[in-house]
């Protein structure tokens, strides 16, 4: 993705709420069913992830976007922004 196409949805991303919080309990297959749904209906989403230190949140986030096929935008503290292109089946 080019980097054009990041700056405007980090734009876009700035004023919605997340849509899925992660807690002590990690990435469970309710939670992890949770975001791809939410991938599905929004394509642009925001995530709260309340785990450990930097490292296990970074390892986490990184695994949810190869579960989902989404992409990291954005990481800040706690928070990431993660983009999935809509399929244009209907």
């Amino acid at each position: 993705m080019k980097e054009s196409e990041k700056k405007r949805l980090r734009g876009a991303g700035h004023s919605l709420n997340a849509v899925v919080l992660i807690g002590t309990a990690g990435l469970t297959g309710a939670v992890g069913a949770e975001i791809d749904l939410a991938l599905d209906a929004h394509e642009l989403i925001k995530i709260k992830v309340r785990v450990g230190d930097r490292n296990e949140r970074d390892a986490l986030i990184k695994q949810i976007c190869a579960n989902t096929g989404a992409e990291l935008i954005q990481r800040v503290g706690n928070t990431a922004l993660l983009y999935r292109k809509q399929s244009d089946q209907t």
